[in-house]
C-alpha cells in the first residue's frame, strides 16, 4: 500500500497543545478561547499522572462548538480495548466528526510504575490497534491474542462514521506499524523537518505490502513560543526536553516567523501542525495567538 501524496490528498489543519501541566479546571476556558479564535484543533496529552485524556477531551468538546479535539496519545497498557472503543464511540456520537484519537506504547517507566508494562509492547500495540479499529467499524470481534482477548464483542452504539485510529510513533518499527495499521501517525515534538521525512519513509515502508492507495494523516507537534521573549522560552523548552538547540525543531517569534517555520514541516509531509507551548505560558493567550494570527497565514480564510 502506498501513501497518498500530500499535494494530492491532504489539506492542512492547525492546532495547539493544552499541556497537562496546566490544571484541568482550565480546559473549559482554553477550549472556549480556541473555539473563539477559529483554531482548527486542540490536542491533549495523557501523561502520567496528570489528567485523563478521554475525560479532558469530553470537557473540551462540551465547551466548544466547532473545535476538533485530539488526544495524542492514549497509552494502550492502561485500559481495556473494549472500554477505549466505547469511550471513543460515545464522544464521536455526541460530537460527530470532532474527535481525533491516537494510541501508543506509553512511557515504559510509567507503565512499569503502575504494574502494566508488557514484555512485547509491539505485540500489544499491534493487537490493540487491530481490535480497536474493528470495534470502531462496528464489527463483532472475537480475538485471542497474547495480550488482547475478546469473545463475541461489538459496540451497541458504534460511531456513525469512520473514526481515525492514529498511532503515536517514534522508532522505525512503530512507525512501520503505523503505516500498516493506522489511519495516521502522531510525531513527537523535537522532530526536525528532515527527521519527519525519515519517519515518513518508515511509515510508507510499513504500508508498502498492502496494495492500493491509503489515506494517512501526519500529525506533528512543533515546539513554539510567541512574543518578545520567545527565543528565551524556546531555549528553556529545548533544555527541558534535552534537545539540541542547533537543530531545526522549533518555531518562535512573531506570527509571520512561526508560520514560515511551520511551512518546513508541511513541506516535509505533515498535514496537521500542532504548536506545542512551553508549560508556563498562558494557555488561553497561546491558543488565541495560534488561531487568530498564525493559522490564517498558513490557511487563508476561504
Amino acid at each position: 500500500m502506498t501513501l497518498q501524496s500530500p499535494s494530492v490528498a491532504r489539506s492542512i489543519s492547525v492546532g495547539a497543545v493544552f499541556r497537562p501541566q496546566t490544571a484541568p479546571e482550565r480546559i473549559a476556558s482554553v477550549a472556549r478561547a480556541a473555539d473563539a479564535s477559529g483554531l482548527h484543533e486542540l490536542w491533549l496529552w495523557e501523561d502520567c499522572f496528570l489528567a485523563g485524556g478521554i475525560s479532558a477531551a469530553a470537557i473540551a468538546l462540551a465547551n466548544s462548538q466547532r473545535l476538533k479535539v485530539g488526544i495524542g496519545v492514549l497509552p494502550v497498557p492502561m485500559r481495556n480495548v473494549a472500554l477505549t472503543a466505547m469511550e471513543i464511540a460515545t464522544l464521536d456520537r455526541a460530537y460527530p466528526g470532532r474527535i481525533r484519537v491516537g494510541v501508543g506504547h506509553g512511557v515504559q517507566d510509567w507503565m512499569a510504575q503502575i504494574g502494566e508494562k508488557v514484555a512485547s509492547p509491539m505485540t500489544l500495540l499491534r493487537e490493540y490497534v487491530t481490535v480497536l479499529s474493528a470495534l470502531l467499524r462496528g464489527d463483532r470481534v472475537t480475538f485471542d491474542g497474547r495480550y488482547v482477548q475478546l469473545t463475541d464483542v461489538s459496540l451497541d452504539w458504534p460511531p456513525d462514521s469512520a473514526i481515525e485510529v492514529l498511532l503515536g510513533a517514534e522508532k522505525p518499527r512503530t512507525l512501520a506499524l503505523s503505516g500498516e495499521l493506522g489511519s495516521g501517525t502522531v510525531i513527537t515534538g523535537g522532530t526536525s523537518p528532515d527527521g519527519l521525512r525519515d519517519a515518513l519513509r518508515h511509515v510508507a515502508a510499513g504500508a508498502a505490502d498492502h496494495g492500493g492507495v491509503k489515506r494517512h494523516s501526519t500529525v506533528i507537534y512543533v515546539i513554539c513560543a510567541s512574543g518578545p521573549d520567545a527565543a528565551r522560552q524556546v531555549r528553556d523548552e529545548l533544555a527541558y526536553w534535552n534537545l539540541d538547540g542547533s537543530q531545526d525543531v522549533a518555531a518562535y517569534g512573531k506570527a509571520e516567523d512561526i508560520a514560515a517555520a511551520a511551512e518546513r514541516w508541511i513541506d516535509a509531509g505533515a498535514d496537521t501542525i500542532v504548536f506545542q507551548p512551553p508549560a508556563d505560558v498562558d494557555a488561553e493567550d497561546f491558543v488565541g495567538v495560534i488561531g487568530r494570527d498564525v493559522q490564517p497565514l498558513l490557511i487563508p480564510p476561504s
